[in-house]
């Protein structure tokens, strides 16, 4: 089954493209890596899958299931880390991940989530005094609980230290084990390239890659840097490196080749170099990394191509940053998408929403996220 799929979606804000005809796939049991610049896209995109704005034109379907029609169901059975997660500072971490076990009506032990995120210790304390990095991993504990088919992770390692950006692939990686989808938009390019089976880049609204990263990096041109340790680096020996089919450059520090070559030409370069005259004592290669064909395709050197976008699709992404964005970053207005919440979730905690439903609508227009049967107990109503 296809856990993600959108089909020519677009949307449009006045004055602005957010998302063009896009088509995107993301496979059951995947780790996917949804890359962009600031403004191509991805919070509009990941709102659309969420519910929380709706397609001007196109499909969403989100675990085989319409994820407008059905968007109640879909958050039940989705675990989210929103980007920009903010906690209730007078409750305890406990109690968080003890909300997220109820609006989820599963039978779940707080204790073992909240060590799994390696935050057990801390688990009566409020989390208003906890770190950036703590309250990241209560984010990811909220997200876990259910065990849910689908997670959907912006930005994770937001605020992590480097221990915590280890758990963090850690818990994705047996995430995946278990059968589930992760769905997983960062910055930080070596936390995707360490766990994603593929990687889509955006760039203003479009899909202008996707593929493996080893796809990717065949796509652009694959050339590796190959550093060889010589006793000799001589101008003959390195126009004998330069010589080899396949070598596009070489130059010298020190007693060093640096040679940038196809990556099957690699030994051919080495012979060459000792067949001159020249003795090796140690080489090493570095391959392109993510953060080079992210560049590739961003800057418009891909394969692929791209055009400068008309009037029509001037600026960034309106929802990073803006009043949709706002709306992640604001407890009371995202819990639904974090704990999957409905009204009558709401009306149990005394939080039932002034308009009465779930925040869907027949009009077609976007969900309103501040309506939207938001079900995060008040931190005042909660015993502490």
């Amino acid at each position: 089954m296809t856990a993600i799929e959108l089909r020519d979606v677009t949307k449009e804000f006045p004055g602005v493209t957010a998302v063009r005809d896009l088509d995107l796939a993301v496979e059951e049991g995947e780790v996917y890596g949804f890359l962009g610049p600031n403004g191509a896209g991805k919070s509009t995109t990941i709102d659309m899958v969420l519910d929380l704005v709706r397609p001007t034109d196109g499909t969403v379907t989100v675990l085989g299931r319409n994820a407008t029609a059905d968007s109640v169901e879909i958050r039940r059975r989705t675990g989210v880390l929103p980007d920009g997660f903010a906690v209730y500072d007078r409750l305890s971490g406990r109690k968080h991940v003890e909300f997220a076990i109820e609006s989820k009506d599963v039978d779940a032990d707080p204790d073992a989530v909240l060590d799994r995120v390696g935050l057990l210790e801390d688990a009566d304390r409020k989390a208003g005094g906890y770190s950036k990095g703590m309250q990241q991993r209560l984010a990811l504990a909220m997200a876990l609980v259910g065990d849910p088919e689908l997670l959907i992770l912006d930005e994770p390692s937001s605020g992590l230290d480097p221990a915590g950006a280890k758990d963090m692939r850690d818990i994705v990686r047996e995430e995946a084990d278990r059968g589930a989808t992760v769905f997983f938009s960062s910055h930080v390019l070596g936390q995707v390239e360490a766990v994603c089976d593929r990687v889509g880049i955006l760039r203003e609204g479009t899909l202008v890659a996707e593929d493996s990263v080893e796809g990717l990096r065949d796509a652009v041109g694959g050339e590796e840097t190959l550093s060889i340790e010589v006793d000799d680096a001589s101008d003959a020996i390195l126009a004998a490196a330069r010589d080899v089919e396949g070598v596009s450059r070489v130059d010298r520090d020190g007693t060093t080749l640096v040679v940038s070559c196809e990556s099957d030409v690699k030994t051919r370069v080495i012979d060459a170099v000792e067949d001159a005259g020249a003795a090796v004592s140690d080489f090493h290669t570095e391959a392109v990394s993510l953060e080079d064909l992210f560049l590739a395709y961003t800057e418009g050197d891909g394969p692929t191509g791209t055009t400068e976008r008309d009037a029509s699709t001037g600026g960034d992404d309106p929802t990073e940053g803006s009043v949709e964005d706002d709306a992640a970053t604001d407890p009371e207005a995202n819990a639904d998408a974090v704990n999957g919440t409905d009204d009558e979730d709401a009306t149990e905690n005394g939080t039932e929403n002034a308009s009465g439903d779930d925040g869907e609508n027949d009009s077609g227009e976007d969900a309103d996220p501040e309506t939207a049967g938001d079900g995060f107990v008040r931190s005042d109503e909660v015993d502490e």
